[in-house]
C-alpha cells in the first residue's frame, strides 16, 4: 500500500537515519518507538509528504489517502465545533452536489438512446453506490458518535471552537481525521490531550473500525491494545518486529544480547589479527601473511549495538517531616463559576501515606479541587490541611515559574543536595537532558521540556505530600518510570490527576471519578476502578451487572469525614448483611485496631524526638565523642524500625476489619 524506499534524512554532518526500508500493508497497526530525537515524527512528516527525505522516496499506490495528526498544529477558530467537523465531509458533500447536477440533467434531457445519454446513466449509478457504501446518507449520526466518544457533549456542538483549549481543538482535528476514513492514518501522540474514558474509545475504533494506522505514543497501555507491529528506529536504522509492544521490548532484548555476543568475537578477533600484525610486522618471512591480516582487517565492518540505556536510576525523595493522619479532609466542599456548577457535596479524607488518583473526562473538576488544596481559588464548604504538611506540587503552569536566565543544569544543581548532587547529569539524561541540552538555558525550552525540568525539581524538594496533575505528558518511557519508581517508593501522601493507565497501574490504591458535578470514591487499584465501571454500565445499559454491586464496590463520598472513620458501614447494616452481635464485634475489634494504631503512633513521635535530641547533642564535640551516647542514639533509631514496622502491621489490620 505504500512503500518506503532507501530513505536517509540529514540535518547537519550526522544523518538522523540512513537506507530505511518498509512497507506498510493494509490493516497494518503499526508502534513507530526508539528513543527521543531518533526521527520518529520526522518519519511521520515524510510519510505524509509534510517533509522531503535527503535521499529516497515514499511511494503509494494510486488512490490512497494518508491522514496526518501532528503533536502541535495551527488550528482555525471561524466555525462552530460541528462546523469545523463537517469539514471531514466536504468531499461527500461535493459527491452529493455532483450527483444531484447528474440528476436534474437526466431529467431535462430526452435523448435517450444517445451513448452520451446512456454512459451519463452509468456514471450516475456508480456515484450514487458510491455515494451510499461511504454513508453519505447518515454521516451526520456518525460525526456525532465520534464526536462524543472523544468526550464532546451535544451542548458543545454548537459552541465556538474558539471557547476551547488547545487540547480540546486538537481532538476535533483528530475527529476530522477518523470521520474522513483515510487508508493510512499517521498520529503522532494522539493520546496527550485525552482523558481515560476517550483513549479507551480510541482505542476500539483504532482497533477495529480504521485502515492501516503507525503511531508514536509514550502510552504503554494505548500502543499495546492499538498495534501489531512494532517498527523502532535505532542507530539510524530501522529494525522491524511484527508483534506488538511488549513482545517487542523481549525480543530487542534477545536482539541485543546476540549483537553484544558478536560485538565481544569480533573485537575478540580484531585484537588477535592486530597482536599478530604488530608482532611480525618487521619479518621478511612473515610479510605476505602480515599484509594478509591487514587487508582482512580492513574489510572487517564494525558491529553496533543497538542504543539501550541499561543504566537504572534509582531515585528517593529527601527525607521530611512526618504529616499527620489525615493530610487533606474535605468536608461539603463546593465549587461554582457563575450558574455552573463544577462540584458540590464533596466529602473525603485521604490518610497519611495514601497514593490516590483523581479521574474522569476533562472540564469535570479534577484540577479544580487540586487548586482549592492549594489555596489558589475560593470555594464553598470546609477543607482541611493536616498538621505539618507541606506540599509539592507539579501542574503545567509550573513550569512558568522557573529562572529562565540560568540554564537546565544549575537549575537544578540550585535544589540537589547531598548525593544527588553527585548524579544531576545522570537524572537530567533520565528526563531527556542528556548531553549538551543540560547546558541550554532555561528561556529556549520548549513548553514540554520547561514540564520536564519542573518535575525534576518537584522531586528534589523535602515534600510529605506531593500533588501531580497530568505528569506524564511530555514523558518518554524510561522517564515514566523513573518518575513512577520514585513515586511508589515515596513514604509520604500522594495525589494524581492522570490519564495515563500504565503509569497509575501498581501506584495507587483509591480512586476519586469526577462528573455530573460530583465525586466518587472507588476502593482499588485503576483497573479495579475501570472493572466496576464497565459493570455500572452494563447494569445500567440492561446488559447484566448486580444491582447491589455499586453498594458494595464503591464508597460513597457523601458521607462526614467524621462519618467514614467509623468502622461500621452504614450501607452494611442497612443491607442486612451483619447481625447485631456481628456488628458490635466488629465495632470492638475496629476500637481495639484503631487503639493499636494510635499507640504505636504516640511512641513514634516521641522516638522521634529523643532521637531528635540526640542529634542535638551529637552535633557537638563533646557528644561526638560520646560513645554512650551514640550506643543510646544507634538504640532509639532500632526502636523506631521496630515501632514503625508494628505501626505498618496494625495499620493493615484496621484497613483489612474496616472493608468487612
Amino acid at each position: 500500500m505504500v512503500s518506503i524506499n532507501n530513505l536517509k534524512v540529514e540535518f547537519g554532518v550526522v544523518p538522523l537515519f540512513s537506507d530505511v526500508s518498509f512497507v506498510i500493508n493494509p490493516k497494518d497497526r503499526i508502534a513507530l518507538v526508539g528513543k527521543n530525537g531518533a526521527g520518529k515524527s520526522t518519519m511521520l512528516k515524510i510519510i505524509s509528504g509534510q517533509q522531503m527525505p535527503t535521499e529516497g522516496c515514499v511511494s503509494k499506490q494510486k488512490d490512497v489517502t494518508i491522514g496526518y495528526l501532528p503533536q502541535v498544529m495551527v488550528l482555525s477558530d471561524e466555525r462552530t465545533v460541528i462546523e469545523e467537523a463537517e469539514t471531514a465531509f466536504s468531499h461527500v458533500s461535493e459527491m452529493q452536489a455532483n450527483i444531484q447536477r447528474m440528476n436534474d440533467e437526466l431529467a431535462k434531457r430526452t435523448d435517450y438512446e444517445s451513448e452520451e445519454y446512456m454512459q451519463l446513466v452509468e456514471t450516475f449509478t456508480r456515484e450514487n453506490e458510491r455515494f451510499t457504501m461511504m454513508g453519505g446518507q447518515n454521516y451526520h449520526a456518525e460525526l456525532e458518535r465520534t464526536l462524543t466518544g472523544l468526550g464532546f457533549r451535544r451542548e458543545d456542538f454548537t459552541r465556538p471552537t474558539s471557547e476551547f483549549s488547545g487540547g480540546w481543538r486538537m481532538r476535533i482535528e483528530l475527529a476530522k481525521l477518523l470521520l474522513q476514513k483515510p487508508d493510512l492514518l499517521l498520529l503522532d501522540e494522539p493520546t496527550n490531550h485525552l482523558d481515560i474514558g476517550s483513549i479507551q474509545w480510541l482505542e476500539t475504533f483504532l482497533a477495529t473500525r480504521a485502515n492501516a494506522v503507525v503511531l508514536v505514543s509514550h502510552d504503554r497501555t494505548f500502543i499495546n491494545n492499538v498495534t501489531n507491529r512494532t517498527i523502532e528506529i535505532s542507530c539510524g536504522r530501522v529494525n522491524d518486529y511484527k508483534v506488538k509492544y511488549d513482545e517487542y521490548v523481549k525480543l530487542r532484548e534477545e536482539r541485543r544480547e546476540q549483537q553484544l555476543r558478536a560485538y565481544e568475537n569480533q573485537q575478540k578477533e580484531i585484537a588477535e589479527t592486530q597482536a599478530f600484525i604488530d608482532r611480525f610486522r618487521y619479518k621478511p618471512s612473515k610479510s605476505n601473511q602480515v599484509q594478509s591480516r591487514v587487508k582482512q582487517l580492513e574489510k572487517i565492518v564494525p558491529i553496533e549495538i543497538d542504543e539501550v540505556d541499561t543504566s537504572m536510576l534509582r531515585l528517593k525523595f529527601p527525607p521530611c517531616l512526618r504529616s499527620g493522619d489525615y493530610p487533606v479532609i474535605c468536608d461539603e466542599v463546593k465549587k461554582t463559576y457563575g450558574t455552573h456548577n463544577v462540584f458540590s457535596g464533596v466529602n473525603l479524607t485521604i490518610k497519611r501515606g495514601e497514593k490516590v488518583a483523581f479521574v474522569g473526562n476533562n472540564g469535570e473538576g479534577k484540577s479544580t479541587l487540586v487548586k482549592c488544596i492549594m489555596g489558589e481559588i475560593p470555594f464553598d464548604g470546609t477543607l482541611k490541611i493536616g498538621h505539618n504538611v507541606q506540599i509539592g506540587y507539579f501542574a503545567q503552569n509550573q513550569a512558568q515559574l522557573l529562572d529562565g536566565n540560568i540554564t537546565v543544569f544549575d537549575t537544578i544543581d540550585r535544589v540537589a543536595k547531598g548525593d544527588m548532587r553527585l548524579k544531576i547529569r545522570d537524572l537530567l539524561g533520565a528526563f531527556m537532558f542528556g548531553g549538551e541540552a543540560s547546558d541550554k538555558y532555561v528561556k529556549v525550552l520548549s513548553g514540554g521540556e520547561r514540564s520536564r525540568l519542573a518535575m525534576i525539581r518537584l522531586l528534589l524538594e523535602p515534600v510529605n505530600l506531593l500533588i501531580l496533575d497530568e505528569p506524564t505528558n511530555h514523558l518518554d518511557m524510561r522517564s515514566k518510570d523513573v518518575l513512577k519508581n520514585a513515586v511508589r517508593d515515596f513514604d509520604g501522601t500522594v495525589i494524581v490527576v492522570s490519564h495515563d493507565r500504565d503509569f497509575l497501574d501498581g501506584l495507587v490504591s483509591r480512586v476519586y471519578e469526577f462528573g455530573g458535578g460530583k465525586v466518587r470514591e472507588y476502593i482499588g487499584g485503576i483497573y479495579d476502578f475501570l472493572e466496576k465501571k464497565r459493570g455500572e454500565n452494563e447494569g445500567m445499559t440492561g446488559l447484566g451487572g448486580d444491582t447491589n454491586h455499586r453498594v458494595q464496590t464503591e464508597n460513597s463520598v457523601s458521607g462526614k469525614p467524621s462519618e467514614k472513620m467509623n468502622a461500621v458501614s452504614d450501607s452494611a447494616v442497612s443491607a442486612g448483611r451483619l447481625s447485631y452481635e456481628e456488628q458490635k464485634e466488629l465495632a470492638r475489634r475496629v476500637r481495639k485496631a484503631e487503639k493499636a494504631v494510635k499507640e504505636c503512633e504516640q511512641r513514634i513521635e516521641k522516638l522521634e524526638k529523643d532521637i531528635a535530641d540526640a542529634e542535638t547533642m551529637m552535633a557537638t564535640p563533646e557528644g561526638a565523642a560520646d560513645m554512650k551516647l551514640i550506643s543510646h542514639y544507634a538504640e532509639l533509631k532500632k526502636q523506631l524500625d521496630a515501632v514503625v514496622e508494628e505501626w505498618e502491621t496494625a495499620s493493615i489490620e484496621l484497613d483489612e476489619i474496616q472493608q468487612q
